[in-house]
């Protein structure tokens, strides 16, 4: 995705993050339980809650908090058959829009993405309707100004733990370590053993080319809705290809 940050496609989902932590922390433990439940409470063992602790960690979620997510995965507590669903479709405008839910009911849940879509001129499509103008990948966010090591120390760390690619995004202030999906645990437990701090880490679906939206009504419609998909109970994550004017 040349000339376009990794970071940039996920960075405005962080920065309400701070407006809705308990939304934010409510999802982040749903996912932690439910990877705890599926696979046992021990990271060691279980990669996806190790994926699940390391995106906890970086959202600045409390050991507190996700240790009490861990027990409730493994003890008795909820008999809700939880299980993931991803849907795909199209904004106003032509964007490509992925949208991962981890739901109880998936009748409810594709009634309330289509919806979403619906309103604000978007439609939902079938899957793997845009799935494929993604690379799924892991991606790794650091803050420059949170670490003291050299460009240089963190990358040759990156790289020898399983890195794909490192970049010094000098317009964002940060740096975007990528890894394949299956070098990501390697490459973030690398990072974390080191002390450094992230504002990112997780699995995500990177666009090969973005779609600029140009038109004011294209823009607000979008971002609404982005902000709706947010406010869902069962929405985890949204992936996009579009190109918004605060992104350039």
């Amino acid at each position: 995705m040349s000339g376009h940050s990794k970071w940039a496609n996920i960075k405005n989902k962080k920065g309400k993050a701070d407006e809705a932590k308990g939304a934010i922390y409510t999802k982040l433990a749903k996912f932690i339980m439910v990877a705890a439940r599926e696979g046992g409470g021990d990271p060691d063992y279980n990669s996806k809650l190790r994926e699940a602790i390391a995106k906890a960690k970086a959202a600045n979620m409390t050991n507190d908090g996700i240790e009490r997510a861990i027990k409730k995965g493994t003890g008795e507590g909820s008999t809700a058959q939880w299980e993931t669903v991803t849907y795909e479709g199209y904004s106003n405008g032509g964007a490509a829009v992925i949208v991962e839910a981890l739901t109880d009911n998936k009748n409810r849940t594709a009634g309330d993405i289509r919806h979403i879509f619906d309103k604000f001129g978007g439609n939902l499509g079938t899957n793997g309707c845009v799935a494929f103008m993604f690379d799924k990948k892991g991606l790794i966010v650091i803050d420059k100004e949170s670490t003291d090591k050299t460009e240089d120390d963190l990358m040759e760390l990156a790289l020898d733990a399983g890195a794909e690619d490192f970049v010094n995004n000098e317009d964002e202030g940060v740096y975007e370590i990528t890894t394949s999906p299956e070098d990501f645990i390697a490459v973030s437990d690398a990072v974390t053993q080191a002390g450094i701090e992230t504002i990112n880490s997780s699995i995500t679906m990177i666009p090969q080319n973005t779609v600029e939206l140009k038109d004011n009504d294209q823009v607000t419609k979008f971002q609404k809705m982005l902000d709706m998909f947010e406010q869902n109970d069962d929405v985890q994550d949204v992936w996009h290809n579009a190109e918004l004017p605060d992104e350039e």
